[in-house]
């Protein structure tokens, strides 16, 4: 009697204990300790590589939200042809007509003297076109520009700038918008602050040679481009958004040959 007690103990507890070591399998398994296939799982997993998926960004401001980025930055070339796309809309809303007199007119009195400091920086315009436009330049105090060297935008030449007595005036500000273009198209119905400002507006202003400068004098698009054609386009490009910026206008010629231009930028 009391060995088959013993047996029946012994045959109940190895009941328990193998119902025990399931219920833990059971247990692992669903925590994902254990493998479904231990045999069939492979020991490691490859990360995808980066030409398996697009990348993916959240959009600014859009949490959630997300989208494939681009896989290339635009071109080189892209850059220019954009300019002459914008150029080429404002030019299409531009008035179109006649240049006004020029009777009476006065640079100084009409555009105030040069070189003004209308950005309040401490520095001339001259002075700051010239540490803009020049490499490898050396300066007097803050401001004052004492030499440089100069790739003329309008011809391609290399001009040693020393300031001095006959040799400041190798190195000329040329406005893109001549002042007195601008006073005939328009500028007549703006400001005086106005008009110093487009006087001294650096995006009307380059820092040229010499003699394109003396050439070009008071000529439009029509009359005077610059000797080096792969300039060309952005030449007029300026002129446009100058004349857009200050509500200006163009003649007909000028009209015709910015688009001209445009039209292979």
């Amino acid at each position: 009697m009391t060995s088959r007690r013993r047996r029946t103990r012994t045959s109940l507890t190895s009941v328990l204990v193998l119902l025990a070591l399931a219920v833990g399998g059971y247990a692992l398994h669903a925590a994902g300790v254990i493998a479904p296939d231990a045999e069939a799982a492979p020991a490691t997993t490859s990360a995808p590589t980066a030409t398996d998926a697009p990348t993916i960004e959240t959009e600014p401001g859009t949490a959630g939200t997300t989208r494939a980025s681009r896989t290339a930055a635009p071109s080189a070339a892209d850059a220019p042809s954009a300019a002459a796309e914008i150029a080429r809309a404002e030019l299409a809303a531009l008035p179109v007509k006649g240049k006004a007199p020029a009777t009476g007119y006065d640079r100084v009195g009409e555009f105030g003297t040069a070189w003004l400091d209308v950005d309040r920086n401490g520095c001339d315009t001259r002075n700051d076109v010239l540490a803009r436009d020049l490499s490898a330049i050396t300066r007097q105090g803050s401001c004052r520009v004492m030499s440089g060297t100069l790739v003329s935008p309008y011809t391609g030449a290399r001009i040693d700038f020393v300031r001095g007595e006959g040799t400041s005036t190798l190195v000329q500000i040329d406005h893109v918008v001549a002042l007195e273009n601008a006073w005939r198209t328009g500028a007549q119905q703006l400001s005086q602050r106005e008009r110093e400002a487009l006087a001294n507006d650096p995006e009307n202003l380059f820092a040229v040679d010499q003699h394109s400068n003396g050439q070009k004098r008071s000529g439009d698009a029509a009359t005077w481009l610059p000797a080096e054609k792969s300039f060309r386009c952005t030449y007029v490009e300026h002129q446009v958004a100058v004349k857009t910026k200050y509500r200006l206008w163009v003649a007909p010629a000028e009209h015709d040959a910015i688009a001209r231009i445009l039209s292979n930028c």
